[in-house]
């Protein structure tokens, strides 16, 4: 039998997206002006949508440029030789997880072109088994490779505690890689995710999360398409600047004096009196905004298991949106005023208070108050502009999948942008009230995604073992 080849993916730049994606923007702004010109608006109305159209525009063209002069990072040979020289510890926190998904994800550390020094596995009191069997090959297989494990069974006790255990376990790390029990690397993700470091002030280093089962379901589609979209518009555009707000728990790294030096807090935040178990990602992202510079690697993959059931879903974007009104009280109270990160995080919540009162008007207030609605060019500005920035998911080649089956995944847009301007909305507003629920609500009764009732037909086998798109449908987290 022939082991399988191990899942890849690379996200390949290129004019022709750069230069379709301004036409569409700009077709956008013909649609929105031609609506403008056609409604019954008074010119006092007409005049305020006028400005706040365009300001949007403006935005959405300059988050277009700033997220195409993101950079993979390059170094030379004498540099490499000093990253490789570092202690790469990675951290995998388990709880209710699907063996096979496991599994595949400690295979991917075997196969990465640049080995992790030591993994750091923690079951975090896991109810649904023991995963006896992925342990006892997972220490064969690690010995025989020369990385160095450990493999913890622990009282419940939340996601930040398990890797928590891990730290302690590698006293010695110079950087930590946190990675989810669903997460699996591409062969070169670890080297890649490496190389920012080459630079003093950058203190994390984000990777790009794909979806191991897009092709499960409509809904895993839409999925893929909205977030792998959002890494590669609104986080490129801040890690240009150096200023992600969150690196995904899938794949990211951290200095280790990021990690241990905030460990005591990471472990100990309470918002309104309540622990909060959620939003680990974020906040040891601010963590490292507080000391420099934090960035995303776009030639760092790393593949995960999208909710394939609208309840699970629901229960992961509330617990994103609860999260992310926590954190953003601490950015608005700890970011420096000097940093891009703080000004960029509040010109988010400006433009999603901008667009849904905006929307609001149109849809509420015209047609009660004055008697007027708006023209159908209007329909048509939204599906643009989504399908300008998704021209960047068209640019990530998949070792598992034809670029015509992406295309039709692309096509699927606009439900994205429906779901974002209704569903994604309320739960946005909802979660914001609610922010203080701070339980984690998601594997309470076993792992809700199985590798096996994931893998498509003609998938690769498992191994051997808002700009008006963006701020509607993109989590500020």
């Amino acid at each position: 039998m022939t082991a399988a080849r191990p899942l890849s993916a690379r996200v390949h730049r290129s004019g022709t997206v750069l230069g379709a994606a301004v036409v569409l923007v700009a077709a956008a702004v013909w649609a929105a002006h031609h609506g403008l010109q056609a409604a019954t608006y008074g010119d006092e109305t007409g005049s305020r949508l006028a400005v706040v159209w365009m300001a949007t525009f403006l935005l959405l063209l300059s988050q277009t440029v700033m997220y195409h002069c993101e950079r993979p990072r390059r170094v030379s040979p004498r540099v490499r030789r000093q990253l490789d020289a570092l202690h790469v510890a990675v951290l995998l926190p388990v709880y209710n997880e699907d063996d096979g998904y496991l599994r595949l994800g400690l295979q991917s550390f075997l196969d990465q072109t640049r080995r992790p020094d030591s993994v750091h596995v923690v079951d975090d009191g896991s109810t649904s088994g023991d995963y006896a069997a992925v342990r006892a090959w997972w220490m064969r297989a690690a010995a025989a490779a020369g990385i160095a494990t450990t493999w913890q069974r622990t009282t419940n006790g939340g996601k930040r505690h398990a890797q928590a255990a891990g730290v302690q376990a590698s006293p010695e790390a110079d950087v930590y890689v946190t990675v989810d029990s669903d997460s699996c690397l591409a062969p070169n993700a670890l080297e890649e995710l490496l190389l920012p470091f080459a630079r003093r002030r950058v203190q994390s280093v984000a990777g790009i999360v794909l979806a191991t089962n897009h092709r499960a379901n409509l809904l895993t589609r839409i999925t893929d398409l909205w977030f792998t979209t959002g890494q590669l518009t609104d986080r490129s555009a801040l890690s240009a600047m150096g200023a992600v707000l969150v690196n995904s728990g899938p794949l990211a790294a951290y200095r280790a004096p990021v990690v241990r030096d905030n460990l005591g807090s990471y472990l100990g935040e309470t918002f309104m009196g309540r622990p909060v178990m959620f939003s680990d990602d974020s906040l040891l992202t601010l963590y490292a905004l507080l000391r420099g510079r934090t960035v995303q690697q776009p030639s760092a993959i790393v593949f995960t298991a999208l909710p394939e059931k609208a309840s699970h879903f629901g229960r992961m974007y509330m617990r994103w949106m609860r999260g992310s009104t926590i954190r953003s009280v601490w950015r608005m109270r700890y970011l420096p005023l000097s940093g891009w990160a703080y000004w960029a995080h509040l010109l988010r919540w400006f433009q999603v208070a901008l667009s849904t009162t905006v929307l609001g008007w149109l849809l509420v207030v015209e047609p009660l108050r004055y008697g007027t609605t708006p023209p159908p060019a209007f329909l048509l500005v939204p599906f643009l502009i989504g399908w300008a920035q998704a021209l960047r998911y068209l640019g990530v080649i998949r070792s598992d999948e034809r670029m015509r089956q992406r295309a039709v995944t692309w096509l699927l847009m606009p439900f994205a942008v429906i779901g974002a301007w209704t569903w994604l909305r309320g739960m946005r507003w909802y979660g914001m009230a609610t922010c203080a629920r701070t339980g984690w609500g998601t594997r309470q009764n076993g792992a809700e995604v199985s590798l096996a009732a994931a893998a498509a037909p003609d998938s690769p086998p498992a191994p051997d073992v808002d700009s008006t798109l963006q701020l509607a449908a993109l989590p500020i987290r």
